[in-house]
């Protein structure tokens, strides 16, 4: 918000006799007020967090718009006497969305309960925590104004006596370095300065030390060898103008680099108002950031990795393989906020907030500079990613009153990765909605940290083996059904008690995954009964299961790790009891799912990717090659996909925010259905979505849980039925 420089000066020049008499805590409340303003006009290109040490409170200052690498660690004015937590956040805002860095500014101890050194301990302590948090010195500006200015040259002095590393450039606005006052200009300024007063400097530096001589009090009189490279603005009529020049002819004198920026006619730290007249100024500092921080860090790109290569080639142009997640919130979402948080999450997830590449041999991910707009619901779930949508990004948000979902095409993340994307941009929405505290466990994480490798990497070929096993299988039964033209999806959920599931499940001995599974089989069994009365043409009945390979080996990938495996009953060898699909697929999943056998599997997929004839091929012949090999056998072996997400753990304050979650998998391409199932509190959701018009297999299996005792509420979004996730 800039302002005029007429109309800044009127007011000065009307306040200024009070707030140079005032009492000090009527400055300090007028300067937090000035804090409180700033953020209040960055609020929307600018998020915060505080960060609390042991004497002191900080504040982190990200900008929507993060246009350089490195960090700024900003000391705030205020005569060492005014400025707390509030003020340090304006400031720490207004740079933050001027200069396009993140800005780390401390709240430090104030005088005169607390005298030097309180605050360059403080403010050492704060840059110990930037080093410590992985920001190293050559990509640390220090920055301040008045106070502030002058603390920063005290600190790069104290950094040399402890031999830590100086930052790697410094911007003083109006510095105050000599609380002496010994420059002339306290004289020949005296009477046009319109914002400051020798007696009020005075009064503030009394406070402060007795030992005003101190150079780490006064570094105008220390030795400046060896100082970072420097930016000084300073106004022409502020009695302090003699702080910044003789700094910057000294710092010269010492063999340093610095330049001096006078604003003739203006006041003392004159930056810190926006004036229309000296936009120049704030140009200037992040040409100087440019100079001495390192280049921009280009976007990330990333090989697929080893599950994912066969969805861009398998997909057709009305069908996608992807998948949705949602969480119903207990109130409207606001869609401005969403969109802010969502500028903030995509950043976090640089594998997630990505677009499809098209390479000679291979497709590509390459990192989004900026996140997706914010897109109303549409007619239906998961409605076709095409390929110009993909080749601009290939996941999505969309919003429906209470509901935010997320739908991702599968080449970038499996269900545990989205989950995660879904609970840390839900938990960024409260955050920036309520400004409150929400702490990174249970799959939400930091929004300030930078991705580690461990998140990108691709564990497929980290956990390969030297063992490799077949990948043959039968064919399976597969559901039939009349097609709807118009591509329509219908989407149906079974709303049910996770506690009176659990207890079913456990009467028959089995998980509430290998329950549900159990029931489906039986749902299909009786459906191929109904189309096939000779029991010898019965198909096997299979249904795959995906495989969370986190819970198996310790990786921390977001990208897809998942295998399935697909247990089966076969009715031509007669009929099968409940209980006895029960204790088979007990049995197959205890023989199938162990380290041992996903490891082979592993290793089989990735000994096809490594061989040389394949590496060399190019892309459009290993799409053909794939698209043949999904077409023959990629959902023939299964009668369909069911995904149990289980349970969402959140932290305690997210709780009462959230009412539901809910997952949706996309059809497959050539059979009807697919199915899926999470849970959240007592509710468990079991979702089918298919692409044909009979609601064939949802009635066997509502009827199959019904005969076991379990009771379930139905949504969908046929019109005839309530809406659903």
């Amino acid at each position: 918000m800039a302002l005029s420089e007429k109309f800044v000066r009127t007011q000065l020049k009307r306040f200024k006799p009070l707030f140079t008499v005032s009492k000090l805590e009527t400055a300090r409340r007028g300067q937090d007020k000035l804090g409180e303003l700033m953020s209040m006009t960055c609020k929307k290109e600018v998020r915060t967090e505080s960060v609390a040490f042991e004497r002191f409170e900080a504040v982190w200052a990200v900008p929507k718009d993060e246009t350089r690498d490195g960090v700024m660690l900003y000391l705030h004015g205020g005569g060492y006497c005014c400025g707390d937590f509030a003020y340090a956040k304006g400031v720490a805002s207004n740079f933050a969305q001027k200069c396009g860095i993140r800005v780390f500014a401390p709240a430090y101890r104030l005088a005169p309960e607390h005298k030097f050194p309180a605050a360059l301990d403080d403010a050492l302590e704060a840059y110990r925590y930037l080093l410590r948090t992985g920001h190293p010195a050559t990509q640390i500006v220090l920055a301040g104004e008045s106070a502030g200015g002058g603390l920063l040259y005290s600190l790069c002095l104290r950094l040399k006596e402890e031999d830590l590393p100086l930052p790697c450039g410094l911007i003083a606005i109006s510095p105050w370095t000599d609380l002496t006052s010994t420059g002339a200009s306290y004289d020949f300024n005296a009477k046009v300065d319109i914002s400051m007063t020798q007696k009020r400097l005075q009064f503030y530096a009394d406070q402060y030390t007795d030992d005003k001589k101190n150079p780490l009090v006064s570094p105008l009189f220390a030795d400046l060898r060896g100082m970072p490279p420097s930016l000084i603005f300073v106004g022409g009529d502020e009695i302090m103008l003699d702080d910044s020049r003789l700094l910057h002819e000294k710092l010269h004198a010492s063999g340093c680099e610095s330049e001096l920026v006078i604003a003739e006619g203006l006041w003392h730290a004159y930056i810190m108002y926006q004036l229309k007249e000296r936009q120049r100024d704030y140009e200037g500092m992040n040409h100087f950031l440019t100079y001495v921080l390192p280049p921009a860090r280009k976007l990330r790109w990333m090989r697929l990795d080893n599950a994912a290569k066969i969805y861009p080639a398998a997909r057709r142009r009305t069908w996608t393989n992807a998948f949705r997640l949602s969480a119903t919130l207990t109130e409207k979402v606001d869609v401005e906020i969403l969109q802010s948080a969502l500028d903030v999450t995509a950043r976090r997830f640089p594998s997630i907030s990505v677009r499809l590449c098209t390479g000679f041999f291979w497709y590509y991910l390459e990192e989004l500079s900026h996140a997706p707009e914010i897109r109303s619901e549409m007619s239906y779930p998961l409605e076709n990613m095409r390929d110009s949508d993909l080749k601009t990004c290939a996941f999505r948000v969309l919003v429906y009153e209470n509901r935010i979902a997320s739908e991702f095409f599968h080449s970038i993340t499996d269900g545990n990765g989205g989950l995660i994307f879904l609970k840390s941009l839900v938990a960024e929405y409260l955050h920036q909605k309520y400004d409150m505290e929400i702490p990174t466990t249970h799959g939400v994480f930091d929004r300030l940290a930078e991705p580690t490798e461990e998140e990108m990497e691709d564990s497929f070929l980290k956990y390969s083996g030297d063992l490799a096993m077949s990948r043959k299988e039968p064919d399976s039964f597969q559901i039939t059904g009349t097609k709807e033209p118009t591509g329509f999806l219908h989407n149906l959920t079974f709303l049910t008690s996770v506690e009176a599931v659990r207890k079913a499940a456990k009467e028959h001995g089995v998980s509430i995954t290998n329950f549900i599974v159990a029931a489906m089989m039986q749902a299909v069994m009786e459906i191929q009964e109904e189309q096939s009365a000779n029991t010898k043409k019965r198909k096997p009945v299979r249904i795959l299961i995906p495989v969370n390979l986190r819970k198996i080996f310790p990786s921390k990938t977001l990208r897809n790790f998942a295998l399935y495996f697909t247990p089966e009953i076969h009715p031509g060898m007669g009929t099968y009891t409940f209980d006895e699909i029960c204790k088979s697929l007990q049995h197959q999943m205890g023989f199938e799912v162990t380290p041992q056998r996903m490891r082979a599997r592993i290793t089989k997929n990735v000994n096809s990717e490594k061989m040389k004839i394949v590496k060399i091929m190019p892309l459009f012949v290993k799409n053909f090659v794939m698209k043949m090999v999904f077409n023959a056998v990629g959902e023939r072996k299964s009668c369909f996909t069911f995904s149990n997400l289980g349970a969402v753990q959140l932290p305690e304050e997210m709780k009462p925010y959230i009412s539901r979650f809910g997952v949706v998998l996309s059809p497959q391409s050539t059979s009807p259905y697919n199915t899926s199932a999470i849970s959240y509190g007592d509710t468990l959701a079991i979702n089918f979505i298919r692409n044909t018009q009979e609601p064939t297999l949802e009635a066997h299996f509502h009827d199959v849980m019904r005969r076991l005792g379990i009771r379930m509420k139905v949504e969908s979004n046929d019109q005839a039925l309530p809406s659903n996730q």
